[in-house]
């Protein structure tokens, strides 16, 4: 079993029958996913997800998970998710498979948000992952100089030469602002600009991390910081 899978496995017990339960997406998450169908089907789980991505959406299908519109469900009972990096405080950068704008909305309206990812996306310092920051399409080119004033280098996301088109139909830039000292306010001041919908910055949103390495799984939850 690696990594992911273990981090993946054990955050789906935070899932019990009768929940609304926000999917997230990533290559870690895909496992609790797994996890949950898995439980389905042996166990008899029953819950009701809302996806984060049409990917995600697919392999719910897939396992014969009951999805409904997040309009349909709100608030959520938790959502499981994935991340690039994630803090000691559980500040994180996310959005590497540009699909952050969907999973903060999902995120927002969910009692709990739990996050699963292996040891190396633990850091002391967000960073030294690019930020992903959500664009309309049009005008694209003036917004990016726009987030570049704000202190960044900023690429738009390509694939096979192609922009990387997200599920609402934007574009993403991917933004190199070094260490970042202070999240918050950074997600606050691109959020203002105009032609960004949404970063990949999520701060005081997650309740808990599940972090997987050599030595098991280990939970990082918001309560253990807040208390110092």
């Amino acid at each position: 079993m690696n990594f992911k899978q273990a981090a993946g496995i054990q955050a789906a017990e935070a899932v019990a029958s009768g929940m609304k339960v926000g999917l997230g997406t990533g290559s870690t998450v895909y496992y609790t996913i797994l996890e949950l169908g898995r439980r389905m089907k042996e166990e008899g789980l029953r819950f009701t997800g809302v996806p984060t991505s049409d990917a995600t959406e697919k392999l719910a299908l897939e396992l014969g998970i009951p999805l409904a519109e997040l309009s349909e469900l709100e608030p959520l009972d938790v959502t499981i998710d994935g991340a690039d990096e994630v803090t000691p405080e559980l500040a994180l950068i996310k959005g590497g498979g540009a699909a952050h704008f969907r999973e903060k909305m999902v995120a927002a309206v969910s009692k709990r948000l739990v996050i699963v990812a292996d040891e190396s996306k633990a850091v002391g310092k967000l960073g030294a992952f690019t930020v992903p920051v959500e664009i309309a399409a049009y005008g694209w080119r003036s917004t990016a100089r726009r987030v570049e004033a704000a202190g960044c280098r900023a690429v738009r996301r390509e694939r096979d030469g192609q922009p990387v088109v997200t599920d609402n139909g934007n574009y993403v830039l991917d933004c190199d602002f070094g260490l970042i000292e202070e999240p918050g306010a950074l997600d606050r001041e691109l959020k203002g600009l105009l032609g960004v919908l949404e970063t990949g910055l999520f701060v005081g949103m997650a309740d808990a991390a599940y972090i997987a390495g050599p030595e098991g799984v280990r939970v990082l939850r918001r309560e253990a910081w807040e208390r110092g």
